[in-house]
């Protein structure tokens, strides 16, 4: 196995921690927040595995996270606020 393939294999254990996670600690049903969050998880799992593999960029990947830690930044103000 040649180093590319590690460091896949460990972002996608990685990411597949995380889901699992996410799906133990959850509460009940999919409401705005449970959805916003797994779309979240998903999209930085996928675009980790991208960048892993050398077809996204440096710049495109901290793009990305930045626009995850935006949203998620949002949806937790809604949050506090709908409470």
């Amino acid at each position: 196995m040649d180093q590319t393939s590690i460091l896949l294999i460990g972002v996608f254990l990685l990411g597949a921690i995380a889901l699992i996670g996410f799906f133990k600690t959850k509460t009940d049903g999919f409401g705005k927040y449970n959805t916003c969050t797994l779309v979240l998880l998903v999209a930085l799992i996928f675009c980790a595995l991208l960048f892993a593999a050398g077809r996204f960029s440096a710049e495109l990947f901290a793009n990305a996270v930045m626009a995850v830690i935006g949203f998620a930044g949002g949806l937790v103000v809604a949050r506090e606020k709908a409470a």
